[in-house]
């Protein structure tokens, strides 16, 4: 599930380490194109076959030597599912930030959704 892997991910970038390797699945897979498209992660990579494929991230770091994620907050949960309609789709932290929303047409970030008039479950914003 993806919040595992943003948890993987802020524990690794905490640790300065260069990659880490995290369980396929294709929920996750499309959370951090989405990420690395966006400059959040540096590169995304599927390494292996089934049953053990896994996907490679790789992580990036400003010229501080700190991770280009500062937090993460999660919205969803399976106990509590938010859901938004386009019109209540806000900027994270005044536009600096990258909320995701999961639509009917596929995993995308707030301002994509709002263009294309779809609202949709809320699952995690991250600055």
């Amino acid at each position: 599930m993806y919040t595992d892997v943003l948890t993987r991910i802020r524990n690794a970038q905490a640790a300065k380490k260069d990659s880490l390797k995290v369980p396929f699945s294709n929920m996750d897979l499309v959370v951090l194109d989405l990420l690395a498209k966006y400059g959040y992660v540096a590169g995304v990579n599927k390494k292996g076959r089934m049953p053990k494929r896994m996907i490679e991230v790789i992580l990036k770091y400003d010229e501080k030597k700190s991770g280009a994620i500062k937090g993460v907050s999660h919205l969803s949960v399976p106990s509590r599912r938010i859901y938004a309609g386009a019109k209540e789709l806000r900027p994270v932290k005044q536009g600096y930030g990258l909320g995701v929303v999961s639509t009917p047409k596929g995993i995308m970030a707030y301002h994509e959704a709002k263009k294309a008039n779809m609202g949709g479950e809320l699952l995690f914003e991250i600055w």
